[in-house]
């Protein structure tokens, strides 16, 4: 195709405008036979498959022949009658070309929002309202004498031009033509070849219209340039991808628009025609309408950035806008320090699970609230999730850090009141610093993240994050994922620490005391796991293991003519469902246990944190027979009320009272009162920590009923308890001492 219109472009370029048999003649209707004939080529290689491009060949092909035509009629010195075969050629081409268009874009149409529309029709109609001036005196010129085929032809070419000017700044405006990486190719063309089309109509009104001069050569290029497009489109695969007219289609319909109102500002000047009038004035309603829309979406789209950066529930930044914040923060701070504090809310997980949880969000506002009453106006205070908040405070030292930490503190132990429940909550703060700890969001978070478990494990209320943390927080990690392993392959073994009568020295009660027989790093304690079991929310699942394990050695005993009673530990997250009397009934009936050879041991915390609940649930457990047994009795919030409205058996008083007896005068004196108020209220007296001999009989002596400690017995297996009890029994049957 080059080869021919350079020769044509050169041609024209060296002969005087008169019509030239080789140049007008043969490099003219080459320069248009041979693009239609690669367009059918084209065809041929997709297998007539793409419609469009069958389209844009029957429109090149009939532009060809017209123009054939129209060339051998001149060669032949024939004079060309108006409207002629030619004119049916050339008029072939605009409505093919536009079938062209519309193929490639009518699966896209119904997919497109109302603003793309909207931008498309502004584009269209602005370029057109500017095509309607340059063709007024054209369109006026044939409308005034009467109608007749010759004027319908005469008016056709302007219009057919309007509306294929109008299709092409509609796809750059509205983006909704698929016309793949030569897309611009294909506008090029076509805008070359319309604007060849009026330069001719003003020419030919004019009179100064002149066969063979470089303008002849427009519908050349533009042709061409389409069958490059259809080529290259249909080589590459191409043809229907996304276009690569998005970053004109603003400008396109910015352009479009003040074309419209600089038409309605030339009609107040001159004479314009009536139907660019209308098409400008249609412009600036359509645009006035797409500003409109672009305002709300701009409006939804800031409103929906800052949804997207806010937590629902609090009002306050979330984790993204603290990713999204805090690099900038600390950018802006690299000359000075600054730390990021992760607050995560101790047993947040009982309030959910025994209030609800929109108790436990009402919660999470009020912590919200009081948080950022505490804080700076420049500090930045989001809630990243559940109930963890981050605090970025800035031009801050660990000191200040520090002493933020337990402002913190203090402003959340205030009772918060909800549904008439008083709820104190207890955080775990992290802390780390930059540019000490790290220079980056994610690593200062991880870091702070560290310390919060450290401080959580350590009950310390907070922790500045150290190196050493690095470590205990992969072995805790590690430690976390082996103890999940541990519920499902049965590691947990249980050991058992007799209860003696002190009246009789006779065992009837043993507690169940849970231990980890850790395939690695041998047995472990509770105190290694049972903290990140609660932190975790497997507490449930471990203390169903152990129930089930200490009932099944229950019923082994019973079977051996030695029934005893278990004592089993609940935390106060094992004890918030509903179903759990009814559970722990049906775990006695499978076993063919009596209620009464369980014992249930809770905490004071238990009681305190949720009364109501606590009367219902324990008051159920009373009523199947199961025995209930306050814990560490002294050390929490210690209260009458509870001991006379809650169905309490026994109290068993901590160690901490219990080992001091035999040298301290005051602590003999508050065991023996507390005992006494015990057995008023119609409860067993139960003491722990005994390790001498002094303190067990200073017990007996004081009435207590039964007692524990490492005097009598460590915890110790089923199988070393039995020798155990067999060797107590003997020695109580020959009066020896114990």
């Amino acid at each position: 195709m080059g080869l021919p219109l350079g020769g044509y472009l050169l041609g024209l370029a060296l002969h005087k405008g008169e019509f030239n048999p080789i140049v007008d003649g043969w490099f003219g209707t080459l320069t248009q036979l041979i693009p239609a004939a690669v367009c059918w080529m084209a065809v041929y290689r997709t297998r007539f498959r793409h419609i469009h491009v069958l389209l844009a060949a029957l429109a090149m092909t009939s532009y060809a022949l017209g123009n054939t035509y129209y060339v051998l009629t001149l060669a032949g010195s024939l004079a060309l009658p108006f409207p002629s075969p030619a004119d049916i050629g050339y008029l072939g081409f605009y409505p093919l070309m536009l079938g062209t268009l519309f193929v490639l874009g009518r699966f896209q149409v119904w997919d497109r929002s109302w603003s793309m529309v909207l931008e498309g029709a502004v584009g269209s109609l602005g370029a057109a309202a500017v095509l309607a001036v340059l063709l007024g005196p054209v369109l006026a010129l044939d409308s005034t004498g009467p109608p007749s085929l010759a004027t319908a032809v005469a008016v056709a070419y302007p219009l057919f031009d309007l509306l294929l000017v109008a299709a092409i700044f509609g796809i750059a405006a509205s983006q909704s033509l698929m016309v793949g990486r030569f897309g611009a190719v294909l506008a090029i063309g076509l805008v070359i070849f319309a604007a060849a089309d009026v330069i001719y109509a003003q020419r030919v009104t004019s009179g100064l219209y002149a066969i063979g001069t470089p303008l002849d050569a427009g519908w050349s290029i533009g042709l061409t340039l389409v069958a490059v497009w259809i080529d290259r489109s249909v080589r590459a695969d191409t043809a229907v991808k996304p276009a690569g007219l998005r970053v004109t289609a603003f400008a396109v319909s910015g352009v479009s628009t003040v074309a419209g109102l600089g038409v309605l500002v030339l009609g107040t000047q001159v004479r314009v025609s009536m139907l660019a009038l209308i098409l400008a004035g249609l412009v600036l309603i359509l645009a006035a309408i797409r500003a409109q829309l672009a305002f709300r979406q701009l409006v939804r789209m800031s409103d929906l950035h800052r949804q997207s950066r806010t937590d629902d529930l609090t009002g306050l930044p979330n984790r993204r806008a603290l990713y999204s914040d805090v690099p900038g923060l600390l950018a802006a701070g690299q000359a000075g320090r600054s730390a990021l504090l992760l607050l995560d809310l101790d047993r947040f997980k009982e309030v959910n699970d025994s209030l609800g949880h929109d108790i436990g969000d009402r919660l999470l506002a009020e912590v919200g609230r009081r948080l950022s009453q505490q804080l700076r106006t420049d500090d930045l205070l989001a809630r990243i999730g559940g109930d963890e908040f981050a605090i970025f405070l800035d031009n801050t030292d660990q000191d200040q850090a520090v002493a933020v930490a337990l402002k913190l503190r203090a402003a959340l132990a205030e009772p918060v009141t909800l549904e008439g429940i008083a709820l104190q909550t207890d955080v775990s703060i992290g802390i780390a610093l930059a540019p000490d700890h790290g220079g980056d969001v994610g690593l200062l978070l991880r870091r702070a993240d560290m310390a919060m478990y450290k401080a959580k494990f350590a009950r310390s209320g907070h922790h500045v994050y150290a190196r050493a943390d690095d470590s205990r927080g992969e072995e805790r990690l590690r430690t976390l994922e082996e103890l999940r392993i541990a519920l499902v392959t049965d590691q947990l073994i249980l050991h058992y620490q007799p209860k003696i009568d002190l009246a009789t020295g006779d065992v009837n009660a043993v507690e169940a005391l849970v231990r980890w027989k850790h395939p690695g790093r041998g047995l472990l304690y509770p105190d290694t796991f049972l903290p990140l079991a609660e932190e975790a929310g497997l507490m449930h699942d471990l203390t169903n293991v152990v129930l089930g394990k200490a009932l099944d050695q229950a019923a082994a005993w019973r079977a051996h003519n030695q029934p005893l009673t278990v004592a089993v530990n609940f935390s106060a997250s094992s004890l918030i469902n509903a179903d759990l009397p009814a559970r722990i009934s049906a775990m006695l009936v499978d076993r063919g246990l009596p209620p009464t050879a369980l014992t249930l041991e809770i905490t004071e915390e238990f009681l305190m944190a949720d009364f109501p609940r606590a009367r219902v649930i324990l008051s159920l457990l009373r009523g199947s027979g199961i025995q209930i047994s306050v814990d560490d009795f002294g050390t929490g919030y210690s209260s009458l009320a509870y001991l006379r409205d809650l169905p309490i058996d026994e109290l068993k008083l901590d160690k901490s009272f219990v080992m001091p007896m035999a040298d301290d005068p005051r602590a003999a004196a508050l065991v023996a009162s507390t005992i006494v108020l015990a057995h008023s209220l119609g409860l067993r007296m139960v003491a722990e920590g005994v390790e001498s001999e002094a303190v067990y009989n200073a017990l007996a002596r004081s009435g207590c009923d039964q007692a524990q400690g490492y005097y009598m017995s460590r915890p110790i297996p089923a199988t070393e308890l039995d020798r155990w009890l067999a060797n107590h029994r003997t020695v109580a049957a020959t009066g020896l001492a114990l």
